[in-house]
């Protein structure tokens, strides 16, 4: 049985928050949105630092990637902002795509970023020495998501046009496209050891796919309203989807059956508008919402 409390609300957010990344140094947390800012937060006191840097359109996508001292910061300008830990001051921006930039992922075993856009192409770039190095046009609209197994060595790219693209890692040859969805994919997420992917979307249906045989496995009405975000239990058999519905549900990995929602709706303190990222921190959940707060959720599985 799962026991969920929330422990902390972080405010400080004067507009909706879009997007959540922990630090690669542990007990710190990223945010942005449609602030001016994108602003740094201890989770060991569950207090506000600062705002690490201003910026001048809001923040789609925050990623640090595990081995190297950066955060990329993906904006609505189609700019992806470098932020050195080291130097504490932005020295770079990668500057290609001239439409928002709506996801960001590291590849470390490679040494390359991604960098999804609404323009449909999705730039691959060298994180040591921050120049771009190809560009894959995946779709002619937007790219909304990018999920990566370095397992499976595939990567899945979300689609507006409701399509989920599947590349190879290696050489970013296509594989194939999984186009069950009836509306626009906002999240995708490869399981830990990459037998299968998650893909959830403005359908508000979350699908399970075989990623040997590129075949549905299973089809979830997980929500009412579109999946904003799936996140994995860095350790447990379980993962948590966000939605526009305002709720946070809680499912098991392994027989995708649901074990817990969150929600105003079952009498927790939780979000009143959409929940837009998501972010596990040990057994800790953090979401991140419209309604300009940061909640952080203590977890228990019972075990």
């Amino acid at each position: 049985m799962i026991e969920v409390q929330k422990i902390a609300e972080l405010t400080g957010h004067g507009n909706p928050i879009f997007t959540a990344e922990l630090s690669q140094k542990p007990g710190i947390l990223f945010t942005g949105g449609n602030d001016k800012g994108v602003v740094e937060w201890s989770l060991k006191d569950n207090t506000f630092i600062r705002v690490m840097f201003p910026v001048p359109a809001s923040v789609y996508a925050i990623h640090c990637p595990e081995g190297y001292p950066y955060m990329f910061v993906g904006l609505r300008t189609g700019d992806v902002a470098v932020f050195d830990f080291i130097q504490q001051k932005i020295i770079k921006l990668l500057k290609h795509h001239v439409k928002p930039v709506f996801d960001i992922k590291g590849i470390t075993p490679k040494k390359e970023l991604l960098v999804a856009s609404e323009d449909g192409s999705v730039t691959v770039w060298s994180l040591e020495t921050l120049e771009i190095l190809h560009t894959i046009q995946v779709s002619a609209d937007t790219v909304r998501c990018i999920a990566v197994s370095i397992p499976k060595k595939h990567i899945a790219f979300g689609c507006r046009d409701s399509s989920v693209k599947v590349y190879d890692m290696d050489d970013y040859g296509f594989i194939t496209s999984l186009n069950e969805h009836t509306m626009a994919v906002f999240s995708a997420q490869y399981s830990p050891d990459g037998s299968y992917l998650l893909t959830g979307s403005r359908d508000a249906q979350l699908k399970v796919w075989d990623t040997n045989s590129s075949t549905l496995l299973q089809n979830i009405p997980a929500h009412l309203f579109a999946i904003n975000n799936i996140a994995f239990h860095p350790t447990r058999p379980y993962f948590a989807t966000a939605s526009m519905d305002k709720s946070i549900k809680i499912w098991d990995a392994q027989n995708f059956k649901l074990r817990k929602i969150i929600s105003r709706e079952k009498g927790l303190p939780s979000h009143m508008l959409s929940v837009n990222k998501l972010v596990w921190d040990g057994d800790h959940l953090i979401s991140v919402s419209d309604d300009k707060a940061v909640l952080v959720w203590d977890v228990s599985f019972g075990d």
